[in-house]
């Protein structure tokens, strides 16, 4: 007979209370289930979470744990808390999925995904397939292509990252990188495109290095196959691929500040309406690719959820933030602050509303619907004869198949660009293709 050991409830002294551990109900079950729990007395389980969503296929929850949230979803061969004590609130994780010590809120993980000591990973995150990160790592808004590693000592937040085709191919960014997505105005319309949507899912493009000791100031896009040396504070646009980037440092200098005034507003507003067309794509992929192979897993629906619920809250974010940027231009027109023509700028303010509405799913649905149907006809074809998992049919595609799933993705892109020009014509953004 299997004996559990669980903490008594204290006695209580003369008018006292009776103290009775809350987890102890949650402990059992999961122990019953298989979860391999080396101290169950020094977990903390909410009253909130569903042990129906915890595997017990090889689960294993370390010392100092504590696991809130009644959306928490833990597969089979999750390793939790390792290296130290984990928090986890309202996370998705997938198969074999390793959170090794650190705080984890509303972000999903998929297959053998895993952060070391020291993570932070909040809202908005998504890490695929075996993405990775080393200690001390932050992350917010952030998401991650499979293989995608991150070094030490790193705050990644509001960025999209893709690259690679393995675990030993892969985009990394170096120890002591910031992404700097903090703005003077404090609107942070500074979400970084590392890589891209469209040929990125296809898990066949040449990884990106960002060296370490080194940052980006957001809003910034970035080709593949590129190389940013150590110590580069990247600043500018490098669209083109396979090139090495040498930054330089700026001159010293003290200017005045005028508040508002967003002198490069065309680029900072191009560069948002392309990251937010990138996630409207994405989504699109995982309602129509991704979404199969989900239906395969162990509480894949559950996670599938999770990630699709993560890209529309990216989505929002970022409208959220172009929204905050129009209010403050409104401001400083009304207040004259800006110095500078203001016929493109009252535009951008007039007509923020009309542009949000261009991210409804359900407009962009029907977009780019043939080349859509050609590329699933092949994929579900070869899906159904190569067998395997997500990354395996993904990258065994034949290139003409993989192409057509390109285009498709680059319609959306280009369709939701486009209406953006029209909407705001005396902006002057996308003057040159993209």
């Amino acid at each position: 007979m299997t004996v559990y050991y669980v903490r008594p409830a204290f006695a209580p002294q003369e008018g006292g209370v009776e103290l009775k551990p809350r987890s102890n109900d949650k402990i059992i079950q999961l122990l019953e289930k298989g979860v391999e729990i080396p101290n169950p007395l020094s977990l903390d389980i909410g009253d909130e979470v569903k042990t129906d969503n915890i595997s017990g296929n090889g689960v294993t929850i370390y010392p100092g744990c504590r696991i809130y949230g009644e959306e928490v979803v833990i597969s089979g061969g999750v390793r939790i808390g390792y290296e130290g004590p984990v928090t986890i609130e309202n996370c998705q994780l997938g198969p074999n999925v390793e959170l090794k010590a650190g705080y984890f809120k509303k972000a999903v993980f998929l297959e053998k995904a895993n952060m070391a000591s020291g993570a932070h990973v909040r809202d908005g995150c998504i890490l695929e397939e075996q993405a990775n990160g080393a200690h001390c790592v932050g992350l917010k808004q952030t998401i991650l292509f499979p293989f995608v590693t991150l070094g030490s000592l790193i705050n990644f937040c509001d960025c999209l990252m893709a690259g690679g085709t393995s675990r030993k191919d892969h985009s990394e960014v170096g120890s002591a990188y910031i992404h700097f997505n903090f703005t003077p105005d404090s609107d942070k319309t500074t979400a970084s495109l590392i890589g891209d949507v469209p040929r990125g899912v296809m898990l066949n493009q040449s990884p990106i290095f960002l060296g370490g000791q080194g940052g980006m100031v957001g809003p910034v896009r970035m080709g593949y196959g590129n190389i940013v040396a150590a110590g580069t504070i990247l600043r500018n646009d490098v669209t083109r691929d396979n090139k090495l980037i040498v930054g330089k440092s700026h001159r010293g200098k003290i200017v005045d500040f005028i508040p508002r005034s967003y002198p490069h507003i065309s680029r900072v507003v191009e560069n948002n309406i392309i990251y937010l067309a990138n996630l409207m794509a994405l989504e699109q992929w995982y309602i129509h690719v991704r979404h199969m192979f989900f239906r395969r897993q162990e509480f894949g629906e559950r996670i599938y959820s999770g990630a699709l619920g993560n890209i529309v809250s990216a989505k929002e974010e970022r409208i959220k933030r172009l929204t905050a940027m129009a209010n403050n231009i409104a401001i400083s027109l009304e207040k004259k602050e800006t110095g500078t023509s203001t016929s493109g700028k009252r535009e951008f303010c007039n007509n923020i509303t009309q542009v949000a509405e261009l991210f409804n799913s359900e407009i962009i649905c029907n977009t780019g619907v043939d080349l859509r149907n050609r590329f699933l006809d092949g994929f579900h074809a070869h899906s159904k004869d190569h067998g395997g998992d997500y990354i395996d049919v993904v990258q065994s595609l034949a290139g003409s198949i993989s192409q057509r799933g390109t285009r498709w993705l680059e319609r959306i892109i280009n369709e939701i660009c486009l209406r953006t020009k029209e909407i705001l014509p005396l902006l002057g953004i996308f003057k040159n293709s993209h």
